[in-house]
């Protein structure tokens, strides 16, 4: 098990996003455990300044969560989302797998392609499965790398609205409607048409 742990080691390590234990299996030797590998390192890296983390159905190597104000010196934020990309966002994560449609009914407001195709190309939304009702509309999910980027293991550990008000990400005003989103007003960050730019996805600071 010793030499196992050595080589799921070593492939996570190397592996540029996290890899599950199917591809695990697939690497390894005949006979290899790698889910009981990959139980081992966990306990292996514990406390210690990188650990090992499961990322949506894969594994990936993380700096541990409480150092990782070490890090702040080489991160370079050189843009910001807009309103209307970071709500299209908060609702496929809350809702997902959430339809275009239901995305504008939620937010009021029409939904330009250029926001979903921006998300989809940031790799931190894909299109799910196909509803089955007339027209067979797709539907949108979050991905992976979403997860990574945000420290979950999966949508569930997403902050409830009750701790995003308490943070202030959210401003305390009643819900826009039935599903608890709260809608907004037009304004210069919002959707307004099919053909917008998908720069527009971004502001400058």
């Amino acid at each position: 098990m010793e030499q196992q742990e050595r080589m799921v080691e070593a492939v996570l390590f190397a592996a540029a996003s996290p890899v599950n234990i199917r591809e695990l299996a697939d690497r390894l030797p005949v006979g290899c455990d790698p889910a009981e590998a990959v139980a081992g390192l966990r306990r292996r890296y514990e406390g210690r300044g990188v650990t090992l983390e499961r990322i949506g159905d894969g594994y990936a190597f993380r700096t541990a969560a409480d150092l990782s104000f070490l890090m702040q010196a080489e991160t370079i934020e050189q843009r910001k989302m807009s309103r209307a990309a970071i709500e299209t966002l908060a609702i496929i994560a809350y809702h997902q797998p959430v339809t275009r449609a239901e995305i504008e009914e939620i937010r009021g407001v029409t939904v330009s392609r250029g926001t979903l195709d921006q998300l989809i190309e940031m790799e931190w939304v894909r299109m799910g499965r196909r509803r089955m009702t007339p027209g067979r509309p797709a539907t949108f999910v979050v991905t992976e790398a979403f997860l990574d980027h945000f420290g979950l293991e999966s949508a569930r550990d997403l902050p409830g609205l009750s701790e995003l008000r308490a943070a202030g990400l959210l401003e305390s005003r009643p819900p826009g409607d039935v599903m608890g989103v709260p809608l907004v007003e037009c304004d210069e960050d919002d959707d307004i048409g099919n053909n917008d730019p998908a720069e527009d996805l971004f502001e400058d600071d």
